[in-house]
């Protein structure tokens, strides 16, 4: 089946590439277009696509306010943050509205294509330029006008899976995982279905940002 992904960007000519390249893959279908957040919301709404490419500086309603209403509503969309800026107060701001994935349109567009088709498996994805040390910074500050921010309590999961959130905290894949744990990766890989059900996490950025906030690692 095809992956349905909406463009959202203030800019027809990045649009037009992007909806381009889309179409020449077998396994991706642009399904709408917006120029500004608050189209971006209403398409995600009326068309139930699977990803949606968000830029971040757009008129009116910004990427970031956009992502946040789309995420924090009943849409199973995962969000891509495509933007010039790698900055980041950008980074932080994407992630804690619920984006799935930030990349900079100096990437190729082959890996544009891989990283919506990787976001759309399910898993987050942060472009090679921002690090993981950026992550484990975000993680670690209090949200956004709050004078301090209370560690967040992690409740419901068992000795081993807290185990496992904190491994995935620090960066490790599946297969790492397996590999530390001495099980095989498939028992890794549903430790870390059990975790994004049992806290409610959206895909694996969303882990890493829950096992920083609560205190099972540290920057």
């Amino acid at each position: 089946m095809s992956i349905r992904v909406v463009l959202a960007d203030d800019q027809p000519l990045v649009r037009t590439a992007l909806q381009m390249v889309m179409t020449e893959a077998p396994d991706l279908e642009v399904v709408g277009e917006a120029g500004n957040g608050a189209e971006a919301v209403e398409l995600t709404a009326s068309l139930e696509p699977d990803v949606v490419v968000m830029d971040i500086r757009m008129p009116g309603m910004d990427g970031i306010e956009a992502t946040r209403q789309i995420t924090a509503g009943p849409s199973k969309a995962q969000i891509v943050v495509l933007t010039t800026f790698d900055d980041d107060d950008y980074v932080y701001a994407a992630l804690r509205a619920g984006a799935s994935g930030f990349l900079v349109k100096d990437m190729a567009l082959d890996e544009i294509l891989a990283a919506v088709r990787v976001v759309a498996a399910g898993d987050g994805l942060i472009a090679p330029s921002v690090t993981r040390r950026l992550i484990r910074e975000f993680a670690s500050l209090p949200a956004p006008g709050a004078p301090s921010a209370p560690r967040r309590t992690v409740s419901g999961i068992t000795v081993r899976e807290r185990e496992v959130l904190s491994l995935v905290g620090r960066g490790l894949s599946n297969a790492e995982l397996a590999e530390h744990m001495v099980i095989s990766v498939h028992t890794a890989k549903t430790y870390v279905t059990r975790l994004l059900a049992k806290l409610d996490a959206r895909d694996r950025v969303q882990l890493v940002i829950i096992a920083y906030e609560a205190g099972l690692v540290s920057p």
